[in-house]
Formats: structure tokens, sequence, C-alpha cells
């Protein structure tokens, strides 16, 4: 997509969708469904974390995307580095041998897991989601990672809520965002 850094900014904040009140009362859901819809914001996406990962990390050797919505972005990213992309998903919708770790999420308890083979001992990886909020699916990421003796360079993902204060959660992995609430 042609274009400055700020103008493909702008057009990914245009098509960021508030939706006040949901699920619960005093919530900004932010909707990505607009900006996934349209095929000129969708490449402003992946431009811009292409251009920060191609700057901050040439080392890179494989992508994990978060369940779900990093399964939306990662494999255009990784297919644009011409390197692998592999799943963190819930617990239970992974075949074969697979790592897990439970975490805590503001509302209750998960687990998240990673086939056994996914990434490799001493692979550069980066995660990516959608959204970053509490930070606990992206720290319980990184928990796997380190069980599988990865080496993550960092965390991507479109939109963080700095309010809630994620990435003082993740300290040890430097956060990348495209736009913050």
């Amino acid at each position: 997509m042609a274009g400055s850094s700020s103008e493909k900014l702008d057009l990914i904040v245009q098509k960021i969708r508030p939706f006040p009140d949901f699920p619960t009362a005093g919530v900004v859901f932010r909707d990505i469904c607009p900006l996934l819809k349209d095929p000129k914001a969708l490449a402003a996406v992946t431009d811009l974390f292409e251009e920060h990962v191609r700057q901050k990390h040439p080392e890179v050797r494989l992508i994990v995307g978060l369940d779900a919505r990093g399964f939306l972005f990662g494999p255009l990213l990784a297919q644009r580095l011409g390197i692998g992309f592999a799943l963190v998903r819930k617990k239970g919708k992974l075949p074969g041998p697979t790592v897990s770790v439970a975490y805590s999420l503001e509302y209750g308890a998960a687990e998240a897991e990673i086939q056994e083979d996914a990434v490799e001992p001493g692979q550069k990886v980066l995660l990516i989601d959608d959204l970053l909020a509490t930070g606990g699916t992206l720290y319980a990421a990184c928990e796997l990672m380190k069980k599988q003796q990865a080496e993550v360079l960092g965390c991507l993902v479109v939109i963080e809520l700095k309010d809630l204060k994620g990435a003082e959660r993740l300290k040890s992995c430097p956060v990348f965002s495209l736009v913050q609430y």
C-alpha cells in the first residue's frame, strides 16, 4: 500500500469502531471488523508491522499468533517476512502432543497451548495479537515460549488499552502497538 506511515495509521484508526457498553456497562469495545473488511486498511496494518519488524527485529524466524485474532494478522506478516507462523490456542484445540500453561484472566482462569514441535529451542520469535488489555494472554504465550526455550523478541498488537496496564505485565517483553487508547 502506498502512503506514509502516518497516513496508514490514520486509516487504521478510522476503521476501528468503538462500541460503548459492550460487553458490559462502562467498557468501550474496539471492533476491528471494519479494518479487516477494507483491503487497504488491512494492508496498512501489515505494512506497519512489517516496517517495525524489519527495522527492530530482522533476526526473527517465527511469528506466533494468539487465538484467535492473532491468526488474522500473523500469517500475513509471516508471509511478507518469508518466515513461518505458529499457533497458540486455547487448551484442547490442537492435535498431537502439546505444551500448555495456565493463566488468570480478569474474569477467571484459562489455559493456552502450542504444539510441542511448533517452536525450536533458541528460535527467535515475535508474538502477535489484535489487542493488549490486561496482558494475561500475551503473558501466557511468553511463558509457553520459555517452556519451549524460544527467545521472545517482542509482542505486536494492533490496539493497546493503556489504562489496563497490560504492557507492565510484560516487562521483559517489549510491546509494539499501532494504536493506543
